[in-house]
């Protein structure tokens, strides 16, 4: 009787024994992981997050930097809705956004279209897309100043070749924005179209060769087909254009410096004026945690339109 007892005591001890040597290999792996990066994660979240604190509590404070800060409470939060600094600030920072992120959807739609195809010297092709944006923002606007300088500038010997009138640009304040946005989104269309060139080759082919047998030509397989799944990816574009858009500071600092007549002085490069030039602190990190806000609304709220269409669809 004592042997009929003993074997199934050890054939229940093994799975157990099994479970928690396999427990043990986890939990080690899971040390193993945290121990490589932990490290890096404390820092970059203690980077963020200190930051931000010690803007917020400044942002209450009325600071040059040097002397000792006196609380305000919120009165620079009140004194945003009457500064009209402020007012034209965030209206030049809405017509780049609404400009620039439409051309980077559209043009890096069209873009990305035109390379997934199967031709000579593809290779080359792309590569040139994606140059731009490896180049930095400031080495690009001190390359675009030089281009769109009204005197020997390469842009007005172009328009003097062809028989055009010369121009301005970014020392004529109704064009010096859009030349801005026109740089900006060279420097950042490669990034649009390496995105919708992956989501286009993500885009099963048999729905398209089903429609092209049953007749659909390619606008429709366009519009039917490669447009509902590039929708996530446009969406993931409009966000993140917005958002480049929004706190676009250094090509603006390399080119304009927010002239002519500051009519390309955004909110970003408004903050930098108020923080680092006139010395108001408090003020400029209230203008920050505005934009801020703005940029999480915005985002929420694309977001959520989506989800609705989608579930509309549904």
């Amino acid at each position: 009787m004592s042997l009929t007892f003993a074997v199934p005591a050890r054939t229940e001890q093994a799975p157990a024994a099994r479970t928690r040597r396999r427990r043990g290999r986890t939990a080690r792996r899971t040390m193993t992981g945290w121990a490589f990066a932990g490290p890096a994660t404390i820092v970059v979240i203690g980077l963020s997050i200190f930051p931000a604190v010690w803007a917020f509590l400044i942002s209450r404070t009325k600071w040059n930097g040097v002397a000792p800060a006196t609380g305000v409470g919120w009165r620079n939060y009140e004194r945003l809705a009457q500064d009209p600094d402020l007012a034209s600030a965030a209206r030049h920072s809405l017509l780049l956004t609404a400009v620039f992120v439409s051309a980077s959807v559209l043009l890096g739609m069209a873009l990305a279209v035109a390379l997934n195809r199967r031709i000579r010297l593809i290779g080359f092709y792309r590569t040139c897309i994606v140059v731009p944006y490896v180049a930095s923002a400031a080495a690009t606007g001190i390359l675009a100043s030089y281009v769109f300088n009204p005197q020997y500038g390469a842009a007005n010997s172009l328009l003097r070749r062809i028989g055009l009138p010369e121009q301005q640009f970014l020392e004529n304040p109704g064009q010096a924005l859009l030349v801005i946005c026109g740089i900006a989104l060279w420097g950042e269309i490669g990034f649009t179209t390496v995105v919708y060139l992956a989501a286009l080759q993500d885009i099963p082919r048999e729905l398209v060769e089903a429609a092209v047998v049953d007749g659909a030509g390619r606008w429709r397989v366009f519009r039917h087909i490669t447009l509902p799944g590039l929708r996530p990816v446009t969406l993931f574009i409009a966000i993140w254009q917005s958002i480049t858009a929004l706190q676009l500071f250094d090509l603006i600092y390399t080119t304009t410096r927010g002239g002519p007549m500051n009519s390309t002085q955004t909110i970003v490069y408004y903050i930098y004026e108020v923080a680092f030039q006139t010395r108001r602190l408090g003020y400029g990190a209230a203008v920050a945690y505005v934009l801020f806000a703005v940029t999480l609304l915005l985002s929420g709220a694309v977001l959520w339109h989506n989800r609705r269409g989608t579930a509309g669809m549904r």
